[in-house]
């Protein structure tokens, strides 16, 4: 199996940090040229599954622009300039939560789009988690704090309450590996 080449990009959109769209002219391994096969870059993320000695599971209720009604999520964000991930997934568990964790493992890094880019997500398990400050998130969405027990978080899970693929996917490995 051969890859696909890219001939040529042009930019379309460019809205830094967040978004930039290019037109990317690309060959297929039979020879056939797309002219204009759509390319979105967005930075990179990491989504974290915290659970404490007591086996309690940290995650949000909370609000999406482009989810109705509300979601079920683990900590999340994104990874700054040149941020090694398993930084960033500390960062943000504290950040969002007011918890740290002693222990870390990484989930695994994901595609997010196979086709059209978008970024790459890192998730990771956190465990050993507990409180140790008041939250320090500037995250627009309203969030509200939730611990739930391993049967409520895969009951939530199996009834799709966690309603983006990432976060489906770092529950679902989290709770693999627990």
């Amino acid at each position: 199996m051969q890859p696909w080449k890219r001939l040529r990009k042009h930019t379309l959109l460019s809205k830094p940090p967040w978004l930039t769209v290019e037109a990317h002219e690309i060959e297929l391994p039979n020879g056939q040229v797309i002219p204009d096969w759509a390319w979105v870059i967005t930075p990179d993320f990491v989504n974290v599954l915290a659970v404490t000695d007591e086996g309690q599971f940290v995650c949000f209720r909370q609000t999406k622009y482009a989810i109705a009604g509300t979601s079920l999520a683990p900590v999340g964000g994104y990874l700054e300039p040149g941020e090694d991930p398993l930084t960033a997934a500390q960062r943000e568990l504290h950040e969002e939560t007011g918890y740290e964790a002693d222990h870390w493992q990484h989930l695994g890094t994901f595609a997010v789009d196979g086709n059209r880019g978008a970024g790459h997500a890192h998730l990771f398990l956190a465990t050993g988690a507990r409180k140790v400050s008041e939250t320090h998130a500037d995250d627009l969405e309203e969030m509200h704090l939730l611990l739930l027990s391993r049967d409520e978080i895969h009951a939530a899970l199996l009834a799709g309450e966690f309603k983006l693929v990432p976060w489906s996917a770092c529950v679902a490995l989290a709770l693999l590996q627990i």
